[in-house]
């Protein structure tokens, strides 16, 4: 039997199916998941100054979705614990393939390609034993599912794409189970974790919560175009004692904490929805539940914290910029030190702005 290195680098030789790509949809910088104002869930692509390319019904409500890096193509994903996953044609609307998770395994509402986009990978619970796995999808062959590997942790929430083809993997660290729903059933004992994948999905790093703060859920990543990973924390330790949310990964195992501003910080009921690298060396965080999207420079400092009520999705702009959305249906302007309002949808958006690569 080949090994999974010489197996998945053969699948590369495949061609990929013919359709447009993301400039012949109208060249949306975002997707994002929303609800339109009778309860009907939709898909919409965003352009960098917050104008809709295009809106594509979804018969659920939608947490991310996967965009693929060359073709106007997105896997939208159901949220946790949802055990399905729609193709979508941006192009057509279409919905070209349904996947659905093995028995016994859901996914967590996010996924990712690989960057020649062949490959679609999966996070899921094993629900019998608690471990992470990352499925592993082949887009060539009608998304034929190829296999699967351990994420490096329990509660795998999100993937991502790495500019220098790697993927990290965000650990959570909360086990899970249908039965119960959405109960947490390991807070004493959770280790939660980002883990480095090489593009053959071995193993390479691993950088570990501390023990002091091991109730820091790490649940959302994004990468600088250094493959610096910027990681947002959902505590669930003492609501009157939180840590920093929010941490760099620079390599070498290590999560360095960001400074955050104390007033602000216990005002966030412990919790960091979406996370964003954006301009020359800066990022974002947001908190919907504290109302507030913050900005860092390079080193974790916190340079802003900007009110705008329900907020969430954060994505890099061309321009340098982080594009903002939140629940009200509003877009906005993030730099370093100001937050703009930019136009307003009659949508609810949802909690993340997934970025394309165009």
């Amino acid at each position: 039997m080949p090994s999974r290195r010489a197996f998945l680098a053969g699948l590369t030789s495949a061609s990929l199916t013919p359709t447009l790509s993301w400039a012949d949809v109208g060249s949306p910088v975002a997707l994002s998941a929303a609800m339109t104002p009778s309860g009907a869930y939709v898909l919409v692509g965003l352009t960098a100054t917050g104008d809709i390319t295009f809106q594509i019904p979804l018969p659920a409500r939608g947490h991310a979705a996967a965009a693929h890096p060359h073709v106007a193509e997105a896997v939208a994903i159901a949220r946790r614990p949802g055990t399905f996953a729609k193709v979508i044609d941006c192009g057509t609307g279409d919905v070209k393939q349904t996947l659905t998770s093995p028995n016994g395994r859901h996914f967590y509402g996010h996924a990712a390609f690989s960057s020649d986009g062949l490959l679609l990978f999966t996070p899921e619970n094993d629900i019998a034993t608690g471990a992470g796995r990352i499925g592993v999808w082949d887009r060539s062959a009608s998304y034929k599912r190829v296999g699967d590997v351990p994420s490096g942790g329990i509660g795998p929430h999100e993937i991502l794409r790495l500019p220098n083809g790697t993927l990290a993997v965000a650990n959570g660290g909360i086990r899970t189970h249908p039965d119960t729903g959405r109960d947490k059933l390991n807070l004493d004992t959770m280790q939660p974790n980002l883990t480095i994948l090489a593009p053959d999905v071995t193993q390479i790093d691993t950088a570990h919560v501390p023990q002091d703060t091991h109730q820091n859920s790490l649940r959302h990543i994004a990468a600088a175009p250094d493959s610096t990973v910027i990681c947002g924390f959902q505590w669930q330790g003492d609501p009157y004692d939180p840590p920093p949310l929010v941490a760099l990964y620079k390599g070498n195992g290590t999560l360095l904490p960001a400074q955050m501003d104390d007033t602000a910080l216990f005002g966030l009921d412990g919790y960091i929805g979406s996370v964003s690298a954006f301009g020359d060396g800066h990022y974002a965080a947001s908190s919907p539940r504290g109302n507030l999207a913050f900005s860092f420079d390079q080193n974790g400092q916190q340079t802003g914290a900007h009110k705008a009520t329900d907020v969430c999705g954060l994505c890099a702009a061309p321009d340098g910029t982080c594009l903002v959305t939140d629940g009200l249906g509003r877009v906005h302007t993030l730099t370093e030190d100001t937050l703009q309002h930019r136009t307003t949808h009659k949508l609810a958006f949802d909690n993340h702005l997934v970025a394309l690569t165009t």
